[in-house]
């Protein structure tokens, strides 16, 4: 079985900080904590949208953070999980925050689960000093989840504006992860490193049995709500009211990928029926 040798992962250089804070909207906090960690999260989801659309579009996915901030904040794109929360890791890392890559299957229908390294979370260490504010659950790379980190210690209910979460442990000593009763996804505890999710990453862009090699997704927080571009589909959530249509010619798509998400493609993504 391959290992990886443990190593501190590269801390992005000034001007990327700089840059990647530009990106989502966000201040240099002054003091790493769980204050400025709701809000990075919270910023994070409204800017940077979960998609798939490298997988069609024959781009290559590289799991190294320098390729990452280069698509993510270089490039103003977004990603699956282990893209986005990689860069939001490097990010956090970069402004004093203690963080710690864990390995999640995510639970699909009838409660089975996906394969290992099937999703990247992370634990997040606010607070500096002796007495550490606490450990938090953060994931921007789970399309639609929760919009604040999620107490990781805590096993009562979590109320958040996207539902009550709850955190459950399991016999086998990993966590379940709980979205209004309904599991999300398991966690497993022990700390990874980037290079450790190439599998998974790999599995996602190539397997006919992945979601992601089967689907189109664009999608991001709003103010409001909530828009999702699936293909031609464009599906918005305001204040709770669902409404879709379906966008006419390339033009209106890409002009969609544009305003929404800030995407800019020189050619659509299509999904391939082979």
């Amino acid at each position: 079985m391959t290992t990886h040798t443990r190593q501190t992962p590269d801390v992005p250089v000034e001007s990327s900080v700089e840059a990647y804070l530009r990106r989502i909207g966000a201040e240099r906090p002054d003091r790493p904590d769980a204050t400025a960690l709701r809000d990075l999260h919270l910023r994070h989801l409204k800017a940077v949208p979960f998609e798939n659309l490298s997988i069609h579009l024959g781009e290559d996915i590289v799991l190294e953070e320098k390729a990452l901030l280069d698509k993510v904040v270089g490039a103003r794109r977004g990603g699956f999980c282990y893209e986005i929360n990689g860069t939001f890791a490097a990010l956090l890392r970069a402004l004093g925050f203690g963080v710690t890559l864990l390995q999640a299957r995510v639970f699909g229908e009838g409660g089975r689960l996906g394969i290992p390294y099937d999703h990247m979370a992370m634990v997040v260490e606010t607070g500096r000093g002796a007495e550490p504010e606490g450990r938090w659950l953060a994931d921007v790379g789970f399309g639609e989840h929760s919009h604040f980190p999620l107490a990781l210690d805590e096993r009562g209910d979590q109320a958040d504006p996207a539902g009550t979460f709850r955190v459950v442990e399991t016999e086998e000593g990993d966590l379940d992860l709980l979205r209004n009763g309904k599991p999300q996804y398991r966690l497993e505890t022990r700390p990874r490193v980037l290079a450790d999710f190439t599998a998974g990453a790999w599995y996602h862009r190539t397997s006919p049995d992945s979601h992601f090699t089967r689907s189109l997704v664009c999608t991001r927080l709003t103010d409001e709500g909530r828009v999702t571009l699936s293909g031609h589909k464009l599906v918005t959530h305001v204040h709770g009211e669902r409404s879709e249509r379906m966008l006419e010619g390339e033009e209106e798509v890409r002009g969609a990928y544009r305003e929404l998400f800030g995407i800019e493609l020189a050619e659509l993504p299509t999904v391939s029926r082979a």
